[in-house]
């Protein structure tokens, strides 16, 4: 109890946007301080950094193609730092990119349709349902993409065959849409035939063989980009309420085996990708990470 006491100090005295999800999911604090602390996300730290870098054409990044595919990731990224919707700054922020930014590649659709690949469709449908935007026909094209075996992948067609990373990014867009939207049926299916394809799996074995389809997903990354690993994949069944079961005994074990002396867990890639970072979250990568703490410590706890 000590330990963990002295972990929770640690992760408090930090930015507002690991403060609040540690109020609210790892202490006993009242609904009013959990929400007061989010407020401050939009405001201060992180969160206010990212709106600031909103560039006058309602993109981040260049406008290029590589400027298209930086907003993706910063749009994800604010709603997982967890910038209130409804605060003023985000909604003048959403609304300059709704007014401006169009896929001129795909003949000006609205950005919030979508574009080609599942793994990136998936991230666009999280940030838009979180923000409030109109992704209906998005969700209806990835509904229409689920592939056999339960899950997506940005390379069906041909493949049929589904990938972690796309399903991962898929499932959590899902779950966001039913968070703002509702439940419905075919969404909630689809949701569940996705997470028992990555339980039946392990989380990282192969149905077929059993091996280990990537030693990497046993390493633990913030920010995640379009990258799965076994964290992401447990802390996005935590936060679907999945129960959890002997299927995830193994990737549970992954995450409590990395936690160190001091109880915490290191961070061991920034994935950033195609984009250069607008600056660290973090002390960086092999030091102690308060967000794979702050994940793992809710993972743990829920497994339990």
């Amino acid at each position: 109890m000590a330990e963990r006491k002295a972990v929770i100090d640690w992760l408090l005295d930090s930015d507002p946007a690991i403060r609040w999800q540690v109020l609210r999911d790892l202490t006993d604090a009242p609904e009013a301080e959990v929400a007061a602390e989010r407020a401050r996300v939009a405001k201060e730290g992180w969160g206010a950094r990212l709106l600031a870098l909103q560039a006058p054409g309602g993109q981040w990044g260049a406008e290029d193609d590589d400027g298209w595919m930086t907003s993706v990731y910063m749009l994800a990224l604010l709603k997982d730092l967890g910038v209130d919707p409804a605060a003023e700054e985000a909604r003048r922020a959403l609304g300059l990119f709704r007014e401006r930014i169009t896929w001129w590649q795909l003949d000006g659709r609205p950005f919030f349709d979508g574009e080609t690949e599942a793994c990136i469709n998936g991230r666009i449908l999280l940030a838009g349902a979180y923000f409030g935007e109109d992704c209906d026909r998005l969700l209806d094209r990835l509904l229409g993409e689920q592939l056999a075996d339960g899950g997506w992948n940005c390379e069906a067609p041909p493949s049929a065959r589904s990938s972690f990373h796309s399903t991962i990014c898929v499932v959590e867009g899902l779950l966001e849409y039913e968070r703002a939207r509702g439940a419905k049926p075919a969404v909630t299916q689809a949701r569940r035939r996705a997470e028992d394809y990555l339980m039946e799996r392990r989380m990282l074995r192969s149905l077929t063989s059993g091996e280990v389809i990537n030693e990497r997903w046993t390493r633990f990354g913030f920010p995640v980009s379009w990258h799965f690993d076994v964290l992401r994949g447990l802390d996005y069944l935590r936060s679907a309420g999945v129960r959890p079961d002997g299927r995830l005994a193994e990737a549970v074990g992954w995450v409590a085996k990395a936690r160190d002396e001091d109880g915490r867990w290191a961070l061991d890639a920034a994935h950033w990708d195609h984009i250069a970072a607008p600056f660290e979250l973090e002390d960086g990568v092999g030091r102690a990470s308060r967000w794979n703490t702050l994940r793992a410590m809710r993972v743990l706890e829920w497994a339990r």
